[in-house]
């Protein structure tokens, strides 16, 4: 119930609060993504399963995660690097909207790993209080832009579980009301795995 309530009250704030930046030019944004193609590809879809498929992510993802590696409300090595090489903030917007305007590849799951984690991700696991994946991310793994709840669907299956043991061990803590931080704690490492690889498998 406890969670239940934050999601609510989480997504209810972020999506009648109104946005740090204007809506960005995706013309204006691919002139910039010159030191972003090394990892994340032309067309956001990157190559090495550790780094993120942006393609397709939401303008509002996007820049929420920029800002943040720029804070260093959110920490990585290389993209607080690159984030903080970033012009100006008012760059942020166009960056987002140039690979929030491409097209993703879809992903590849190994579908007997993806049915235990297709369980979990629609219905949770009530016997360790992991909660629905879909309560936020959709029952296509689509994400929420306005409470800038991510994208997931076809995301690589490697970056999903490094993702999930980071919020897990606390390395990563930029969630609203910490809310992948309580989720990922009563994951197993077999949960997350299997979670991975159904996402990897949706389309939305």
């Amino acid at each position: 119930m406890k969670k239940a309530l934050i999601i609510a009250l989480a997504s209810l704030a972020v999506t009648t609060s109104a946005s740090v930046f204007a809506a960005g030019d995706a013309v204006k944004g691919k002139a910039l993504t010159a030191t972003c193609v090394a990892c994340h590809g032309a067309d956001g879809n990157s190559v090495n399963p550790i780094w993120p498929k942006i393609a397709g992510q939401s303008e509002e993802y996007i820049t929420k995660q920029l800002i943040d590696f720029r804070s260093g409300d959110r920490v990585e090595a290389t993209m607080t690097a690159m984030a903080k090489a970033i012009a100006s903030d008012d760059d942020i917007p166009h960056i987002a909207a140039y690979f929030a305007s491409q097209k993703q590849k879809p992903g590849v799951a190994d579908e007997k790993l993806a049915r235990a984690g297709g369980d979990l991700f629609k219905g949770g696991k009530t016997s360790s209080g992991v909660t629905a994946c879909a309560a936020c991310h959709g029952v296509t793994g689509e994400g929420n832009a306005k409470a800038k709840f991510p994208k997931i669907s076809g995301q690589h299956n490697k970056y999903i579980v490094n993702q999930l043991k980071a919020f897990k061990s606390g390395a990563r803590a930029n969630d609203a009301g910490e809310m992948m931080q309580d989720i990922a704690t009563n994951m197993t490492d077999a949960d997350m795995v299997a979670v991975a690889e159904f996402v990897s498998g949706l389309h939305d």
